[in-house]
Parts: C-alpha cells; structure tokens; sequence
C-alpha cells in the first residue's frame, strides 16, 4: 500500500471532519470559477440553460470592464469603496482588541459572558432589520434622533438628504453590527495565553497596562496581522447591505454610499448584463489577491511567522 493511502486511512475521522467545508468550497467557490468567462462575453439568456448560453454568447474581450473604468462615476465609487473599507479596517481591529482586552479582564465572567452575547448578536442581524433600525432613529418626522434634537428646541435634520453626515453613521453601523463578531477571535487568543507570564509580571510590579502593553498585545501580533490580511483581500469589496439598506437606496446620498457593489448592481438592474456584473467581480477578486500577495510579501520579510503563507 502506498503512503498517501496510508496517510488517508490514518488520517479518515479528520478528512471526514473537513469533507463538509471541502464540498461548501468546491461548489460555491471552485466550481463558479468557470463561470468568470462571462466577464469577456456578452451574455444573452436562451432557454438551453446558463453553460449553453454562455458558450453561445459573443466574445467582446475587455469590453465588460469598461463598464467600471469609462465612467464618470468610477473614480468616486472606487474611493468611496477603498476609504470605508480602511477606516472600518483599521477601527473595527483597534476597537475589537481593546473590547477582547476589557472582556478578559472582567473579574465576574458570568458578566463578561452576558456582555459578550450581548454585542455578538448584532452580526446575526440582516442589513434590512438594521436598515429598519437606524431609520427608527434618523426618520424626519417620528424618528428618535430628531424628537431629542426638538427637545433642545433646534430644527429636525434631514438625515437621507444630507450626505455630510453619512461617512460617520455608515462607519458608526459598520462597527456596532461587526465589532462583537471580531471581538471573538482576539479573546480566545487572549485566553490562550499562559497566565504565568502575567504571575511573573505582577510580581516585577507591573501595571495592568504594562501587562497589556508588554504581554498581550504582542502575543496577539501574528493573530491581528493574520485577520489584518485577510481583510485587505477584501479591500475592493464593500458590504452591499451596509450601503445600500441602510440609507436606504436615497439618491441624494449616492456621493458618500455608492461604492462598487452598489454601482453594478444598479446597472445590472437597469441593464440587465451579467458580463458588466460578472467583470466587476472578478476585478475586486483579482485586486484583492494581488493585495494579500503583496501585503504578506511585506510581513514575511519583516515577521515569517506572523505571515499566512
């Protein structure tokens, strides 16, 4: 019998385990790959199916992409996309470490398990309830925002016609939906480390903040710049709930909330080409490979453990 053979039979109750990602992957990951040929066609739907209507459609090379990069609105959707995306990066991974810090700092962890539960279940709420929610507080006449502004006797606030305001309430939602979600990973590494090392240091005199500064967070360096680089494959993509439920599709806000995923979804409303949408995806998954390539590049010469690959 051969080694990989071997390997497999010694192996089984673990393969076994993976079997179920693995055949998630190859049907919703792998096996639509073949698909992103219609990014260089013009598709035309026929009754055949989708794989025979693809291989009838016409060839128009780069044509599809141009549906991106000849507008006016490209520079604007590509900036809105890559600024949110790296703010929201970068705040959501400062204050998720700062709430798995304080949470594995709680003295009474009944408590910390109801604080945890409490800002973990906004994840498992959609981007339409949200919508609903943030609509509760910035309506124009019944909202809870403008009856408190009204209290101070100052002008209710047009909230979805005034674009200034909605860089910081995307970002604000972003966080509050996302943070308790992210929050997890830090803490269970946070849990992870051996308790004699802060034994060790309280007895040098150490504050907590020293204990923080000096153990925690440099134990959980190579997790952050993990999640740090998985995010950055995604840079290119932006939560289309999150841009589009929220404010609600209101035109007079496209200037800060339309980002790509919302752009091509809209021409694909009107237009109806799956070339345009399908070129679209396929350049956010390119961009962002290239990202982590470069980016991971950049951490194995500075840290090869703290790398992915």
């Amino acid at each position: 019998m051969s080694t990989f053979f071997k390997n497999l039979i010694k192996n089984r109750v673990m393969l076994l385990m993976v079997l179920p990602g693995a055949i998630w992957f190859f049907f919703f990951s792998y096996l639509p790959l073949a698909g992103t040929v219609a990014a260089f066609k013009q598709y035309r739907f026929s009754r055949e199916g989708f794989w025979a209507s693809l291989m009838k459609s016409d060839w128009v090379g780069w044509d599809n992409f141009k549906f991106l990069f000849s507008t006016n609105d490209a520079w604007l959707i590509t900036r809105n996309t890559l600024l949110y995306n790296i703010t929201i990066i970068f705040l959501g991974l400062v204050f998720a470490v700062g709430l798995a810090i304080l949470l594995s700092e709680l003295i009474n962890k009944r408590l910390a398990k109801l604080y945890q539960t409490g800002m973990f279940l906004p994840y498992f709420l959609s981007w339409v309830i949200v919508g609903y929610f943030v609509y509760s507080f910035l309506s124009m006449d019944r909202g809870m925002l403008n009856q408190m502004i009204g209290w101070f006797g100052f002008e209710p606030i047009q909230w979805y016609s005034e674009a200034k305001y909605w860089p910081y309430i995307l970002i604000f939602v972003a966080l509050w939906k996302t943070i308790g979600y992210s929050s997890i990973v830090y803490l269970a590494s946070i849990l992870g480390i051996d308790k004699s090392l802060y034994e060790a240091a309280m007895i040098d005199g150490a504050s907590k903040w020293q204990q923080i500064r000096n153990i925690t967070i440099p134990l959980l360096s190579p997790i952050i710049t993990i999640m740090t680089l998985l995010a950055v494959g995604r840079i290119f993509y932006a939560d289309f709930g999150l841009f589009y439920q929220v404010p609600r599709d209101s035109g007079t806000l496209y200037s800060v909330t339309n980002v790509i995923d919302t752009y091509v979804y809209r021409g694909l409303k009107t237009s109806g080409e799956i070339g345009m949408s399908t070129a679209a995806g396929l350049y956010q998954s390119v961009v962002g490979f290239v990202l982590v390539m470069i980016s991971n590049y950049v951490v194995r010469k500075i840290d090869k453990d703290s790398s992915l690959f």
